[in-house]
């Protein structure tokens, strides 16, 4: 007797397979995408940060004092400045002994809820004990990011009278401050840049392109209306 192969269709498996493989290629390509688009924004900020000091904003040659030093806040270290903050009040201090601004306005709230000092307090004892008057500081202690600090440094200003301001931090940090002043409508902000010599360049630099890239959608919510 012939044996007779039983006709069973294998199209299913096969094309079951063929289409988990399409599926793995698909998400392999826009993994790809992804990653490509990740770099190129990274290089993107990397080039924003590297040209601040290029802008001549951040030439701190001003033809007149600025009225007020705006120099944002950074971490509190217990009760005293973190050394990435005293760079940028050991900056301040140059430039109010330069004569380039008259009046100090330090910006920064709460580290944690237990903190006894907010960042704008902590600098304000720092600069005292470097011989600085109370009376030549302005303090602001609700902002817990770069936007607030300048949004509620701004709205201190308009309060006073105050129209121009030279704002005091990092280099890395330089072009993200200066953007948002723009974007507040800041009347020629002027910059003074410090180089850190403390702060990790790696987590730093990536922890800087996090924030850009945060400001950036920020700033998209702000063309659109969604914040206010």
């Amino acid at each position: 007797m012939r044996y007779v192969k039983p006709n069973v269709s294998v199209r299913g498996g096969t094309n079951g397979s063929q289409r988990k493989g399409r599926v793995r290629k698909r998400i392999f390509r826009w993994g790809l995408v992804l990653i490509l688009l990740g770099v190129g924004w990274s290089l993107f900020v990397l080039a924003q940060i590297g040209s601040v000091e290029r802008n001549p904003a951040a030439n701190t040659d001003l033809s007149e004092p600025a009225e007020v030093g705006i120099v944002l806040g950074a971490a509190m270290w217990g009760d005293e400045p973190s050394p990435g903050l005293r760079e940028r009040l050991e900056q301040s201090l140059k430039g109010f002994e330069a004569g380039k601004f008259k009046w100090f306005l330090l910006t920064g709230g709460l580290d944690t809820p237990t903190s006894n000092y907010t960042e704008a307090e902590g600098m304000a004892n720092y600069l005292e004990q470097h011989g600085v008057p109370r009376d030549k500081m302005l303090l602001e202690n609700k902002a817990t990011s770069t936007y607030e600090n300048l949004k509620f440094s701004q709205e201190m200003m308009m309060e006073r009278g105050f129209t121009s301001a030279l704002i005091i931090t990092h280099t890395y940090h330089g072009n993200r401050a200066l953007e948002i002043a723009r974007a507040l409508d800041y009347k020629d902000p002027k910059l003074s840049l410090t180089e850190s010599k403390v702060l990790k360049p790696i987590p730093n630099t990536f922890r800087e392109i996090l924030a850009y890239s945060k400001w950036k959608l920020d700033q998209l919510g702000l063309a659109l209306g969604i914040i206010g």
